[in-house]
């Protein structure tokens, strides 16, 4: 029994240890998006995006069969993407490996930098792997919540949350 309370704590260790997802100045870079076809209304602030949506900020990318841009005073303040999978990219820190995330949806909140993956869900961070079918991180905090399903879903790996987490190496292994 101890043996499985220390596997569940070096776990939960793991996922409270993920570096947070963004280089300083992404926020500062204009906002390129390519898509087939583009709908906006100015009277709700939301831009629809359909078919190979791409939208690139500084080091973040997101690539979606449909996006959903919602725009409020302060700038963009949601996107919803949809996708088969959906695909977020960001680099934490210049001299660090991209950090990517897939899954069927995708909600990243700007102004609160949380990103939350469903369906399907995986991040790979550097060589650590995590998969769910609901991924929910607190960018600025550096947290990472994962769930598994709680119905019968064939996809779901038995509706449990999977973690592939390397050993950290020395400085002097490197």
């Amino acid at each position: 029994m101890r043996n499985k309370f220390l596997q569940f704590f070096a776990i939960l260790l793991g996922l409270y240890t993920v570096q947070s997802f963004a280089l300083p100045d992404d926020q500062d870079q204009p906002i390129y998006i390519s898509a087939d076809s583009a709908s906006i209304n100015d009277n709700t602030g939301i831009t629809t995006y359909k078919g190979n949506v791409v939208i690139k900020q500084g080091s973040l990318l997101i690539e979606a069969a449909h996006v959903e841009m919602y725009r409020g005073d302060e700038g963009v303040e949601k996107l919803i993407a949809e996708g088969s999978p959906a695909h977020f990219r960001q680099k934490p820190q210049p001299d660090d490996p991209y950090s990517d995330a897939w899954g069927k949806n995708m909600i990243y909140l700007v102004n609160t930098r949380k990103l939350t993956i469903t369906e399907q869900a995986k991040v790979v961070q550097d060589k650590d792997t995590f998969t769910g079918e609901k991924i929910v991180y607190d960018l600025d905090r550096s947290i990472v919540d994962a769930f598994g399903s709680t119905g019968d879903n064939e996809n779901s790996s038995s509706g449990r949350v999977n973690m592939i987490i390397q050993p950290k190496k020395n400085k002097a292994d490197k």
